[in-house]
């Protein structure tokens, strides 16, 4: 299947789950409804308090496997970028921790989940919030404009992390971080789980390898690199995702079984004084500036 196929695909099935998301149901990760009441990626990554802090439709639409913005520390004054922002959760709790003098901005390519967001912003009243269209591997920002980089569950589901890690780097400040929440698995995945487009979307079969996702953490410039677990999924919880796609659950759970796990994924972009010239993501690779919006 080419990028541009499961691109397609992928859009159209978050598409359906803002849909669902705005009629008060819940989605899941996997983006099929009615798997969302048992979902052991998406359920209970929120606190009560911050769940009634945002509108219903908000928390319909989560759809990550964790809670990045909780994780990342936010400071007041703090200009944020969250990757695949979807119905806007993430974007509007870091919102509301950056305070009155901080920005985030919430970067996603469907349509019907920018326009979810943006309904969701203006329910919450939260001002110093911006959703821009765009995708991940593309970001419409300036380099060195923001000091934080987060995203949930969104990353393992680009086909060139390369180039979105890379895109991370450059818009983080010197001495900027990457927090991010994202499946990462453990040794060798079978290849037919790989090749299912519908466990691709459900976030498990674009997941990284924990060496993997290093080694283009470091190879994109980044430092100060740790992955840290926050749930492991067994052979149970990845029934309904293969049962879903029609597979031998019997077969292929036992490949799932202490592999595939959340992590929250943290990093930094170098000091100003410690990146060498030319280094990924400076202006030094050729790039056009891209305006602050």
């Amino acid at each position: 299947m080419s990028r541009k196929k499961r691109k397609d695909a992928i859009r159209a099935k978050y598409a359906e789950a803002a849909r669902v998301a705005a009629q008060g149901r819940a989605a899941a990760c996997c983006a099929r409804p009615e798997l969302s009441s048992s979902d052991p990626v998406t359920s209970n990554l929120y606190s009560a308090i911050e769940v009634l802090t945002l509108p219903e439709t908000a928390t319909a639409a989560s759809l990550g496997c964790g809670n990045p913005g909780a994780l990342a520390e936010l400071g007041a004054g703090e200009r944020v970028l969250d990757l695949g922002s979807g119905g806007g959760i993430d974007v509007l709790l870091a919102a509301q921790r950056v305070g009155p003098n901080g920005k985030v901005y919430g970067l996603d390519m469907t349509e019907e989940m920018l326009a979810l967001a943006r309904e969701n912003q203006s329910k919450a009243r939260i001002t110093n919030a911006e959703f821009l269209k765009g995708e991940i591997e593309n970001i419409p920002l300036a380099e060195n404009s923001v000091d934080v980089v987060m995203s949930n569950c969104v990353i393992n589901l680009s086909a060139d992390k390369d180039r979105v890690l890379g895109e991370a780097f450059r818009v983080l400040r010197p001495g900027g971080r990457f927090a991010v929440s994202d499946i990462v698995v453990r040794g060798p995945v079978p290849r037919k789980m790989r090749r299912s487009l519908e466990l691709w979307i459900g976030c498990l079969a674009g997941a990284l390898e924990e060496a993997d996702y290093r080694a283009k953490l470091a190879a994109a410039g980044f430092v100060e690199i740790e992955v840290e677990p926050t749930r492991f999924y067994g052979g149970e919880d990845a029934g309904q995702f293969l049962r879903a796609s029609n597979m031998d659950v019997n077969a292929l759970a036992p490949h799932v079984e202490g592999k595939f796990f959340s992590a929250f994924v943290r990093a930094k972009k170098p000091p100003l004084l410690a990146q060498s010239h030319g280094c990924p993501g400076s202006s030094a690779t050729g790039e056009t500036e891209r305006p602050t919006p």
